[in-house]
């Protein structure tokens, strides 16, 4: 079964056509993009207002664990006896799995910056936008950028499901091989979500690392210290103890350090 698979895979003639590996993939990525995107819009603004603020954050947990509860699979047929066939029920349930992740890393991410460095940009002057805008973000980014890999792995992961209501993607692999049962099939759309899966996953990480201030993303110019000679202030000046000439003139005259009193 798995030599099958693999001949499969590698077969170019498979790659071609309206049903090639090729537009099956695209179609994945397709589905996969629109989820994540509308659950980013809804995530992402939320989890930055309520961290910014500093308040919901019940709700956060509540509507965090009770999304991540939802089967995807009975969503979407709920959905479908609603809405009907067609693109709008999947996408609907991949974005109701792309919203729990999504909005737990944007709230962490903002609710965890230092405190001091909030309360210095607002003795500085700044709004509340620009201190959320400025300061807040960037400094969240790594846990944003990480609620957002972990989202789209999970809606990549889960993005098969598409093919339930008759659509496009490598979910097609599974469910043609399963009514058919031709379990190389099925073995084929597993390793081609698999793969594609740790790619974006791949690609993501890389990301998260960038985000992390130190690892090259943003490097603040190197200030050389100034050359120029220092004048010494009297409390910094030398104290002698060898002879010294003497300003009324004459011969010279030894000079005792001062005696500082405690």
């Amino acid at each position: 079964m798995f030599t099958s698979a693999w001949d499969f895979i590698v077969d170019p003639a498979n790659w071609q056509g309206p049903t090639g590996i090729g537009a099956r993939i695209l179609q994945h990525l397709w589905y996969s993009l629109l989820a994540v995107v509308f659950a980013a819009v809804i995530a992402v603004p939320a989890g930055l207002a309520i961290g910014h603020f500093r308040r919901g954050e019940i709700v956060v947990v509540g509507v965090v664990n009770a999304l991540r509860s939802l089967p995807t699979l009975g969503v979407l047929t709920l959905l479908v006896l609603l809405l009907g066939l067609g693109l709008v029920p999947p996408i609907l349930a991949l974005v109701l799995l792309g919203i729990p992740p999504l909005l737990a890393g944007t709230y962490a991410g903002v609710a965890n910056v230092d405190r001091t460095v909030v309360d210095a940009a607002e003795a500085m002057g700044m709004t509340p936008l620009q201190v959320l805008v400025r300061v807040e973000i960037p400094n969240a980014l790594p846990l944003i950028l990480g609620g957002l890999r972990s989202a789209t792995l999970q809606v990549i992961a889960t993005a098969t499901v598409a093919a339930y209501v008759n659509l496009g993607g490598l979910g097609r692999y599974i469910f043609d091989g399963l009514a058919l049962r031709s379990y190389d099939r099925v073995l084929v759309g597993a390793i081609l979500v698999a793969v594609l899966a740790l790619i974006v996953d791949g690609v993501l990480a890389a990301a998260v690392w960038a985000s992390v201030p130190g690892t090259g993303r943003l490097r603040r110019p190197y200030i050389a210290p100034s050359t120029a000679p220092t004048v010494p202030t009297d409390s910094e000046a030398p104290v002698t103890v060898g002879p010294q000439p003497d300003p009324r003139g004459g011969s010279l005259r030894r000079t005792r350090p001062p005696i500082r009193r405690r």
